[in-house]
């Protein structure tokens, strides 16, 4: 069996803020102990309305951020600040916006080798110039594109070279941070294409950001579903959709188009808003709009459990 390549345990950021000029800091959980293991050649989709936690988990697996408490292992070492610089060669990431994410003053060759001359400064600028065309021709790009700026290309072009500049060190982990929202729906799949075909070839390990969720069912092999800094539920794809076992899971779930014109399909509608960070209540987190909950669910957190499929639910469907 293939070992994971990224295990994190009880993985949480806390940041002080303050609600006022007078008052004292307040602690925000933006993450609160989350677990999961990746694989290599493996996706794993976190999902969740916006504050739930999902980018400042991207933020921890990239170590652009420290966690608060719990531990994160990265290819078989403990992530601490001292080992940082060694281990981001391992782990890349590739943002939601392929029109901010590159520099607009480099041609394409410069922002390719861009890593390389930060990196491997022993490479010759002869063999940095072969690796990014190499990159320009595996990420379906022309060679002319090497020399072109990054104006000069479409939402999908840019995409493509932002997931070429993330590849130049030859991570094992990439973290796809909603890499086709900013995209037409006919570019989606192109781009989605590609990163399979990247996945299969190089045996990437991926973890993929979005709240599209027709997008995660065709994409991802297994999912996490987050509520305000947890994780509620964690389960295959296809157990996942076909069985969701958390309120919270089969609001959003019945949220996703269907293709079938003549299948009925109940849209859950919350009613109620998502509790501030600041002020999380007592209790499940979700309990103030749910239509399971009970007095018990208002006084006790519950927490993530089963075996291949696990619910945070003290009345799971």
């Amino acid at each position: 069996m293939t070992q994971p390549i990224v295990k994190a345990s009880n993985l949480a950021r806390f940041y002080e803020v303050k609600d006022g000029f007078l008052s004292k800091p307040k602690t925000v959980k933006a993450l609160a102990g989350v677990d999961f293991e990746l694989s290599p050649g493996k996706t794993l989709a976190v999902v969740g309305e916006s504050g739930c936690g999902k980018s400042t988990l991207a933020r921890l697996i990239t170590m652009i951020e420290e966690p608060t408490e719990g531990t994160l292992n990265i290819d078989g070492t403990e992530i601490t600040p001292s080992v940082w610089a060694d281990m981001r060669e391992t782990v890349a990431i590739v943002f939601q916006d392929p029109y901010g994410s590159l520099n607009p003053r480099q041609r394409i060759g410069q922002i390719l080798e861009e890593p390389l001359v930060i990196n491997r400064r022993d490479m010759s600028a002869a063999d940095r110039e072969a690796a990014a065309r190499e990159m320009i021709e595996m990420v379906g790009l022309r060679p002319e594109h090497y020399d072109r700026y990054p104006h000069m290309f479409s939402g999908g072009q840019r995409q493509r070279i932002a997931i070429a500049r993330a590849l130049m060190l030859d991570p094992k982990v990439l973290v796809l941070d909603e890499p086709v929202s900013a995209l037409d729906v006919s570019i989606q799949s192109q781009i989605l294409n590609l990163l399979v075909e990247l996945q299969d070839r190089l045996d990437l390990a991926y973890l993929f950001i979005s709240h599209d969720l027709s997008v995660v069912k065709h994409f991802a092999d297994d999912v996490i579903v987050m509520y305000l800094a947890r994780a509620v539920e964690k389960a295959s794809k296809e157990t996942l959709f076909e069985t969701p076992r958390h309120p919270y899971s089969k609001a959003l779930l019945s949220t996703t188009p269907h293709a079938d014109p003549e299948g009925k399909k109940e849209r859950i509608k919350l009613e109620g808003e998502l509790p501030s960070p600041m002020n999380v209540p007592l209790g499940c987190a979700f309990a103030a709009r749910c239509w399971l909950a009970t007095e018990a669910c208002r006084k006790s957190v519950p927490n993530l459990e089963g075996t291949d499929h696990k619910v945070a639910c003290l009345h799971p469907l």
